[in-house]
């Protein structure tokens, strides 16, 4: 996957968006799947909210790989702000005894 260029925002804000966007794409998902099943549709009409049913699952599916990618990362930035706390405590103790 290729890293798309960051606007000045933290991975926490990065995920908080694409949580965002996944939850609008997903209720607009009900929403066509709704229209599918409930309404009398030409067949012209089927098709394309098909294609645009497609067309947001794979927008989700997106969606929810960059999510994976950035808690991974998430992650990682947390486990690294452990280790330099406990550096830190460790060279402060040795410091002081």
């Amino acid at each position: 996957m290729v890293k798309k260029k960051r606007e000045g925002l933290s991975v926490a804000q990065e995920i908080d968006g694409l949580e965002q966007k996944l939850s609008l794409c997903r209720q607009t998902i009900e929403e066509v799947n709704l229209k599918l099943h409930r309404e009398e549709l030409s067949p012209e009409g089927r098709k394309s909210l098909e294609r645009e049913k497609s067309l947001l699952m794979t927008k989700a599916e997106t969606y929810e790989k960059e999510l994976t990618v950035l808690r991974k990362e998430n992650r990682q930035n947390a486990v690294l702000a452990v280790a330099v706390v406990l550096l830190i405590v460790v060279i402060y103790t040795c410091w002081t005894m």
